[in-house]
């Protein structure tokens, strides 16, 4: 079934989404995120600070948005787009490895702000746990899997493991405190990605094999 295109209410709402995270980004590079106020983006982006309370709950999370916006259907996409015939478990990992792995211009400028600063570190971990509600529809629709339930937990697990994988990649060094100090990546993003989702794997796979009926 074809999905029909979004309504003018729908396309407006994505424009004002994507004009806010586009200012907060903008704003943060040019300023320093400490030096940017919601209001700021708010008129940066033409609608009031009271429209940009609809949309984000923080400045850091508009700042975030930027560029993990829709990155949670792009791997629900990429899941789905392998088709039954490449295992779950394998579906999921490549899917997950090849959305958190870009490395654009704006991905870096990004994350130079969120390795230097504690409440973008969080809000940039924050945003995995969005990962699980597009991933359960797929997860669900897949041949063998029975049950919405055992969807969402294997959905659930796969956002939990992909900010195991991050926190674990933006360890603070030893001494410093979460909260604040530079953070420099440690290790392969891919490589942490992996070896956060693999004890998944055999779940995974099973339930797709209908070895997890809810």
């Amino acid at each position: 079934m074809t999905t029909p295109p979004p309504g003018l209410r729908e396309r407006k709402k994505r424009a004002t989404r994507e004009a806010l995270r586009e200012a907060a980004l903008r704003l943060a590079v040019e300023r320093g995120p400490d030096h940017v106020r919601v209001d700021d983006i708010a008129e940066a982006a033409g609608v009031s600070p009271r429209t940009y309370n609809n949309y984000f709950a923080s400045r850091e999370q508009a700042i975030v948005s930027a560029v993990t916006a829709d990155r949670e259907a792009r791997v629900a996409e990429a899941v789905a787009a392998r088709g039954a015939r490449t295992p779950l478990a394998r579906a999921v990992t490549e899917a997950v490895v090849e959305q958190y792995t870009d490395t654009g211009g704006r991905e870096r400028e990004v994350l130079r702000l969120v390795t230097a600063r504690g409440a973008l570190r969080e809000a940039f971990l924050d945003s995995s746990d969005a990962i699980a509600p597009p991933l359960t529809a797929v997860i669900a629709a897949r041949p063998g899997v029975d049950g919405t339930a055992t969807a969402r937990v294997l959905a659930a697990s796969v956002a939990a493991a992909v900010r195991i994988a991050l926190e674990e990649w933006l360890r603070a060094p030893a001494g410093e405190g979460r909260a604040g100090g530079l953070v420099v990546p440690s290790g392969s993003l891919p490589d942490r990605l992996r070896e956060a989702l693999e004890p998944l794997a055999p779940a995974l796979d099973a339930a797709e094999r209908g070895g997890g009926r809810a």
